[in-house]
């Protein structure tokens, strides 16, 4: 009962501090001319959406950080100290905020420099690759080991395989997060719920209590900025926030060992990573022709006329209907 006055404290400080900052953060960005440049590949009727302030998900990195740290910092402090628990949470904050730096060296070099593409995806790889190799050595430090939860079977240790593995499913995971980014309102609906299903993981299992904060003030701070960016959006977050949104949603589930879990809450992400893949694949093997009518798939189905409303409330609740079976798979296996 006290974790849950906890969190709900948590996620509205984050989401005060993320709602009240675009206040001041979008005339900022306006003044700036920090507008999004629309790109002709896009949906035509997405150009009326030109000069819309990017960088927006400074918002809710702001809230995110500053609740979490507040929050379980205060939680430690009158409870039983600090632990694994709350190292963990405050590397998983450096991984989130280093990938929030590359998103913003990208925005940054496409908005004021003028270039479209931003960084090289070569270039995005080294240093994703480089921060992931420092966050593993420290989670190692602290103390964390190479298992991994999978239901039914408990915790399993693959070993030195897990440092071949888990790079990859991070950086995969936070550049599916940044593919969501696309519409009004998508990416940061789903990682509210994606961060509202980790909190209920992380109380129901009992011993993850800095955990739960943490992710309290993920879905906080993205209710926060969905004041601002749901459609039709005044701000968008950029690759400053959709970089960062995928490494935090990467430390809510390492933190508590729940990588396989991920990959199912987290499915939405997935779908629309692949989805891309297929796409280019089709595209070059069949020498021109397309399988879905544009990637990722939240455009093929605005294509087929789906409002951006629609899309967000569909991949919301396809979102949320996998939390809860990952929750059910928990509980089961665990009886």
């Amino acid at each position: 009962m006290e974790i849950g006055i906890w969190a709900f404290c948590t996620a509205v400080v984050s989401f005060a501090i993320s709602a009240i900052s675009g206040k001041y953060l979008v005339p900022f960005l306006h003044k700036l001319k920090y507008g999004q440049t629309i790109l002709d590949v896009g949906p035509s009727w997405h150009k009326n959406k030109q000069g819309t302030p990017t960088m927006g998900g400074l918002m809710f990195i702001l809230g995110i950080v500053i609740s979490t740290i507040i929050s379980v910092a205060s939680f430690a402090v009158f409870h039983d100290g600090f632990g694994d628990n709350e190292y963990f949470v405050f590397a998983g904050l450096f991984l989130a905020l280093c990938y929030g730096a590359i998103g913003f060296i990208d925005d940054y070099i496409k908005v004021v420099k003028k270039r479209n593409l931003g960084l090289t995806a070569i270039q995005k790889l080294v240093l994703q690759f480089s921060v992931v190799a420092i966050y593993l050595l420290i989670m190692r430090v602290i103390g964390d080991n190479t298992d991994i939860y999978i239901p039914f079977v408990g915790y399993l240790d693959i070993g030195i395989f897990y440092y071949i593995i888990m790079p990859l499913i991070i950086v995969g995971i936070t550049n599916a997060v940044n593919l969501t980014d696309g519409i009004d309102g998508l990416n940061g609906s789903i990682t509210f719920f994606v961060a509202l299903i980790f909190m209920m993981i992380a109380t129901l299992l009992g011993v993850f209590d800095s955990n739960a904060l943490f992710s309290a003030a993920i879905a906080g701070g993205c209710l926060g900025f969905l004041v601002w960016n749901f459609h039709p959006a005044k701000v968008f977050m950029g690759d400053t926030g959709s970089l960062f949104l995928g490494g935090i949603v990467c430390a809510m589930a390492f933190a508590m060992d729940m990588h396989v879990i991920l990959l199912l809450v987290g499915c939405m992400y997935l779908v629309e990573m692949f989805s891309v893949m297929i796409q280019v694949t089709y595209f070059k093997l069949t020498h021109g022709k397309r399988l879905f009518r544009m990637s990722p798939i939240h455009h093929h189905f605005e294509m087929g006329g789906w409002s951006e409303m629609k899309i967000v409330v569909v991949f919301s609740l396809i979102t949320a209907i996998a939390g809860i079976v990952a929750i059910a798979l928990i509980l089961v296996s665990s009886v």
